[in-house]
């Protein structure tokens, strides 16, 4: 049975030893008894079980000393153990140790079965996360990052490369997607042909069409000479239009039939030309938004979005933030000459805890400019140019000085009213209840970071759902005022 688990069973009674084997007769084993600890620490190395059935009372020894042993291979088998003279501190003890259960005797069949069943089970578990783990990468494509939201993008974009289907890439600025562009395109069969990128949002519209698509000699005021476009530069190879949804609707119109026909005419030009281009797109809109807006060609945008590829910012990559900045550390380091070789604690525990906004790229520019304007072996906290509170604290100070200006005109709501408060009744009046300095905290936060959820979490602390959470309950609040 060569898919069979190798048990290996150690008793020192031959009779028990016969009636544990008569126990497993059915069971997909291959068992080889020993009935020593000597005969098992011997058998062990040139038997190489997955399981290992062990009594702890044996003539030469204690069965403990041989899990002991036995937890210190690399490959260490799962291990039962099992005496007549179990106690519950000697089974904690053996758990503790590595031992996947416990079994006291006698027992009885069903017992062993169920018990060997769920040790297997527990192997074939560990086999299984080896097996991913081995498969997690930690970078990928000039990509840093081991988390599952990157693994996913990896994933993708190992299924979406080969393929001829467009990508449409979308993310924060700063997150990667002409980074992903690129991979897309270097595990492509088009890898050996060009790949031209174009930022729609960065040419002017009246230049973008010659851009794309070339322009001939006297088309337009300026048109000196022949150019040849993206289009005819990117001729199979990839065409990669960066930030898709800032293109001007008359050019969507354009770029709507090329892709459906492969065909396109220079500017000035009657002739119509064919090339075989493979289109990556990117955008840090929300292009349904963009569509119901009017913005975005709806059939333009169905033909682009074939394949969807979602960048995750920074906020969402867990420990990815210290391995990044752990790598833009040695690179700066490095050309500057300087002796960094890690962070504070407080440092990291600071990184980890940041909202980064600019994504990878102000973490980029966080680095080098701790590098570059520091000398020391570690970068501590207040070296790094966060400015965490900065803009929160700003609009708390305007919100509370709405508010003292609010209260000094409540003052004279009633006749003689401030003339008559006590300076203990003055004083119990400027504290406020608790919710009320949150919320006052929470809303400033939000508006301090323009009505991003995500980022005002973050500098409070809290997890985004926290704060959706507050603001539905104080909007059913005001409702039922109402």
């Amino acid at each position: 049975m060569t898919d069979a688990l190798k048990l290996m069973m150690v008793e020192d009674s031959p009779s028990l030893a016969a009636i544990y084997n008569a126990y497993l007769k059915d069971e997909n084993y291959q068992t080889i008894t020993v009935d020593s600890l000597g005969r098992a620490h011997a058998t062990l190395d040139a038997f190489v079980p997955d399981l290992v059935l062990l009594d702890i009372e044996l003539p030469d020894g204690s069965g403990i000393d041989f899990l002991e042993h036995a937890m210190t291979l690399q490959r260490p088998p799962k291990v039962v153990v099992m005496t007549a003279h179990g106690t519950s501190d000697m089974a904690v003890n053996a758990i503790q140790m590595g031992a996947s259960d416990f079994l006291t005797k006698p027992f009885d069949a069903a017992r062993l079965q169920v018990t060997l069943g769920n040790a297997a089970a527990q192997l074939d578990l560990g086999k299984r996360i080896e097996e991913l783990s081995s498969k997690q990468r930690s970078n990928y494509a000039g990509f840093i990052g081991a988390s599952n939201p990157m693994q996913t993008v990896y994933q993708t974009i190992d299924s979406l490369a080969p393929s001829d289907a467009t990508g449409f890439i979308v993310g924060e600025s700063g997150t990667g997607k002409e980074l992903a562009a690129e991979a897309i395109h270097a595990h492509s069969d088009r890898a050996g042909k060009e790949l031209v990128a174009i930022n729609c949002g960065a040419i002017p519209g009246e230049l973008m069409e010659s851009e794309l698509f070339g322009h001939v000699k006297g088309a337009f005021t300026g048109a000196s000479s022949a150019r040849e476009g993206a289009a005819s530069v990117a001729n199979g190879g990839t065409l990669f239009l960066d930030e898709i949804c800032e293109m001007d609707l008359d050019l969507q119109k354009k770029l709507l039939r090329f892709i459906q026909t492969g065909t396109f005419r220079k500017v000035g030009s009657n002739t119509l030309e064919t090339v075989d281009v493979r289109f990556v797109c990117a955008t840090n809109r929300d292009p349904l938004i963009e569509v119901r807006e009017g913005r975005f060609r709806e059939d333009l945008f169905y033909r682009l979005h074939v394949v969807p590829l979602r960048l995750p910012p920074l906020r969402e990559r867990d420990r990815d933030i210290l391995l990044i900045a752990r790598h833009f550390l040695d690179v700066y380091t490095t050309q500057a000459a300087k002796q960094f070789k890690g962070f504070s604690s407080a440092a990291e525990e600071q990184m980890l805890r940041y909202a980064w906004p600019g994504n990878v790229r102000q973490l980029q520019n966080v680095i080098q400019q701790a590098v570059v304007l520091n000398q020391g072996e570690q970068i501590e906290i207040d070296m790094l140019a966060l400015d965490v509170h900065q803009g929160l604290i700003e609009s708390l100070e305007q919100t509370r000085q709405e508010n003292d200006s609010l209260s000094a005109s409540h003052d004279h709501d009633g006749p003689g009213f401030a003339k008559s408060e006590t300076g203990q009744l003055a004083k119990r009046r400027a504290i406020e209840p608790l919710w009320m300095v949150e919320k006052r905290a929470i809303e400033a936060a939000v508006a301090a970071c323009d009505g991003n959820i995500n980022r005002a979490a973050g500098l409070l602390e809290v997890a985004p759902s926290t704060l959706y959470r507050k603001r539905q309950a104080w909007i059913h609040e005001n409702d039922n005022e109402v």
